[in-house]
């Protein structure tokens, strides 16, 4: 490759093209000593550096699964919820068991992400899952059972909807009640393992796609901004004209 007869633009691209550039392409380039040259290999070399953390990163959020699959258990499900919280809408949980070894990009606790990356996230996970569930627990049942319980039984409806039965499973935070299968509960356990972070995302998206529902259905109350959360202009809305049907009683609103 002949990179001193490019111009910077087509270097650009051929970059932008190749992805990964072999040693003798990064030594070819070093040879041109253009300013723009030595932009574009400083700037490529910097973004090899940071995907080698991200990858660092991801392979560490895989040292759970990875020591679960060496005693034997291939089919590892994380498991994880959303909408603990928020003052109106029903708890959505999630169960994903991923392909063995996969690592996606970005992927970390679903409320570090924007709302875009979890978008684009949810599709990478659907496409690297061997299987996914989505389970909820409804605002009566909030209402009647407390958030906790509601919690564990959106969690195992969650699991329940898995076509493949997993081996083990992973959760965040609390051990699920009167969970089927061997598990471990784990602190923080939506930035330490690639499935229950997987299941941080699904949860997530699949809540605040509802709650956007709840939003068409009941506008006064800016449901898809707050996602039900107990924000001042919610809290406003919530006074001056009462609750909705997909507000939980058992909650303070003031």
């Amino acid at each position: 490759m002949d990179f001193q007869n490019m111009t910077i633009a087509q270097i650009k691209a051929y970059l932008q093209d190749r992805g990964v550039l072999s040693l003798e392409e990064k030594e070819l380039l070093k040879e041109d000593r253009r300013r723009g040259t030595i932009e574009l290999l400083n700037r490529y070399n910097r973004k090899q550096e940071l995907w080698e953390l991200e990858q660092q990163r991801l392979r560490r959020m895989l040292s759970e699964e990875e020591m679960l699959g060496m005693q034997g258990y291939e089919k590892v499900a994380g498991v994880d919820e959303a909408g603990r919280g928020p003052l109106a809408g029903p708890v959505i949980a999630a169960a994903v068991i991923l392909k063995p070894g996969t690592l996606i990009k970005d992927l970390k606790d679903s409320k570090k992400l924007s709302a875009r990356s979890r978008e684009l996230i949810f599709e990478q996970i659907i496409f690297n899952a061997l299987s996914y569930g989505i389970g909820a627990a409804s605002r009566q049942e909030i209402d009647s059972l407390n958030i906790h319980v509601a919690s564990m039984l959106a969690m195992r409806r969650a699991l329940a909807r898995l076509s493949l039965l997993p081996d083990y499973v992973l959760v965040d935070g609390f051990p699920i009640r009167d969970c089927p299968f061997e598990q471990k509960a784990i602190k923080g356990g939506d930035n330490l393992s690639m499935s229950i972070a997987a299941a941080s995302v699904l949860a997530k998206v699949s809540r605040d796609r509802i709650m956007l529902d709840l939003h068409h259905k009941y506008p006064r109350y800016g449901f898809d901004r707050n996602r039900g959360y107990g924000t001042a202009d919610h809290k406003v809305s919530i006074s001056r004209y009462g609750p909705c049907p997909a507000h939980r009683r058992s909650f303070r609103w003031d």
